[in-house]
């Protein structure tokens, strides 16, 4: 376990009072990532002895830290969005984020480069949002605040009423008010449709389209009900967590231990042992967890198909092979012994063929032509990020997952972003890189099982929404199920939050309904 020794005395006493209390029910759950250690809040809180078994050298799944020289990376996530979901997740346990880690709201909240000379900075400010609207194109801004209000309905209702459903079936979304309000939320329209509704102007279109780049698909095979994400993105706001994103998994994984939870780094599950359609042995690479009920956080995928026998699998091989998965990444993380001028926080390269690149990800797979990229500096917030005078860079650049990938490859397109970054913002750093690191496909695999290498899990296309994606029930083993990016609700680190919340949920009706 992680060292505790600095517990909050309220909380230290209610985990003692837990653990006085606890039942003898083990439960394991498969992977710290968010997922797996939201559940283990949520079931350590309700008295069942947890033990959390990670493959990796550290929580967090893709949440983790790598450290050189100075520089701290976060390897993955790097975007604070949908604060509310944080402060109701610390809430369950009479705790707020604030108590963990310190948020600073980003202003701009990111900045759009659309060619040279040609760039957008997102005001956090309402009003100043809305007159940057109507610079580019004239009275937009009306048709902002009817796009929001719409948008804040959705995320209302989407957020409120959607996501904490665990997706069985049909039937749980069979209601007169939800099905009247699902009409409203835009369920078969697209993005991209919806988009042009308002806005003409190609800047705009783009910059609404952004967010669902998180969501794993091109704009026009993503429902319009996430434009629930533009009023994340433009009305609740770019945050950071000071010390990086993974505070909020040292967060979580101190509330998890305090609650009583335990967690077992260096840990890989190679097996789990089925008799009765009832699992029973897990079998890691050091030594065998007796379990009375598993939550599996670990690639779905992954768990599905290689650590469960065949007739207790969910699915086939064709089944998987058939989903449209969410990109991968090319990453760099890079630091610098020099200053680099005139970018923000985070910084969106749109300079290229928004469409061609998504083509190249999701209709004809392959390496990009010409990409769009991404680069966070968290030391332009956070000055641990780097030593004195340097900086902290992170390079994204989206693919499509199963490529083949190797160093030739990622070099070729570590030069093409640092061409095109030196000829837009003005700056050449490649002679001030003092340490550089990449990761993309093969390592994504490696270290998280990540099925084709994803980064961000399942498309949230109209096929695979709710009910449509890898099913949360193990549907031939009665005391497992699963959760993370890969089922309900999906992709992202809030999504996966909510993910564990309603499998521990729905883990605590099982185990009740069997000791009645």
């Amino acid at each position: 376990m992680h060292n505790t020794d600095k517990r909050n005395p309220n909380l230290a006493t209610r985990a003692s009072n837990l653990n006085s209390a606890r039942t003898s029910k083990h439960i394991i759950v498969i992977g710290a990532g968010f997922a797996g250690l939201s559940a283990a809040c949520v079931l350590a809180k309700e008295g069942y002895n947890v033990t959390v078994l990670e493959k990796n050298d550290q929580p967090g799944g893709r949440a983790r830290v790598w450290e050189q020289d100075g520089f701290k990376f976060d390897m993955g996530p790097s975007w604070y969005w949908m604060p509310d979901v944080f402060e109701n997740f610390f809430a369950l346990f009479g705790k707020k984020p604030a108590e963990y880690y310190q948020l600073v709201r980003l202003d701009p909240g990111y900045r759009v480069y659309f060619g040279n000379d040609d760039v957008m900075d997102v005001p956090a400010n309402m009003i100043e949002l809305e007159t940057l609207f109507d610079s580019i194109e004239p009275g937009s801004s009306a048709a902002l605040k009817g796009f929001l209000k719409q948008a804040a309905y959705k995320y209302k209702v989407g957020m409120g009423e959607y996501v904490f459903r665990p997706s069985h079936s049909i039937t749980e979304f069979i209601d007169f008010n939800l099905i009247k309000k699902s009409f409203s939320l835009q369920l078969l329209g697209s993005m991209s449709k919806h988009v042009r509704r308002y806005f003409k102007n190609p800047k705009l279109v783009k910059l609404l389209e952004f967010p669902v780049l998180f969501l794993g698909a091109t704009p026009q095979n993503t429902p319009a009900m996430y434009s629930m994400m533009n009023y994340a993105d433009l009305a609740l706001g770019t945050w950071y967590p000071q010390g990086g994103m993974n505070q909020i998994v040292k967060a979580m994984v101190s509330l998890a231990e305090e609650l009583g939870a335990t967690i077992k780094l260096n840990t890989e599950v190679t097996k789990i042992d089925l008799a009765n359609n009832q699992a029973g042995d897990i079998i890691t690479n050091q030594g065998i967890f007796k379990a009375d009920f598993i939550i599996a956080g670990a690639d779905y995928e992954h768990v599905d198909q290689h650590l469960v026998d065949k007739p207790h699998q969910n699915y086939t091989p064709q089944y998987w092979d058939s989903r449209t998965m969410s990109p991968s990444s090319l990453l760099f993380y890079i630091g610098t012994n020099k200053k680099v001028e005139g970018i923000q926080h985070h910084n969106l390269f749109f300079d290229e063929d928004f469409e061609l690149h998504a083509k190249e990800i999701y209709t004809t797979p392959m390496w990009p032509t010409n990409p769009l990229f991404y680069v966070c500096c968290t030391s332009k917030t956070d000055k641990d990020a780097a030593p004195e005078g340097g900086e902290n860079l992170f390079f994204l650049m989206p693919i499509a997952p199963g490529l083949n990938d190797d160093d030739s490859i990622r070099e070729k397109y570590f030069n093409l972003m640092l061409d095109r970054f030196q000829r837009i913002t003005g700056q050449d750093i490649r002679s001030s890189i003092v340490v550089k690191r990449s990761y993309a496909l093969n390592n994504f695999k490696a270290d998280y099982h990540s099925f084709k290498g994803n980064a961000y899990g399942l498309a949230n296309t109209l096929a695979q929404t709710a009910f449509f994606k890898p099913a949360m029930r193990a549907k031939h083993i009665k005391n497992m199920l699963y959760t993370g990016q890969l089922t309900v609700p999906g992709p992202g680190v809030p999504p996966a939050i909510i993910s564990g919340q309603v499998a521990a949920m729905e883990a605590i009706k099982v185990l009740k309904k069997v000791k009645s």
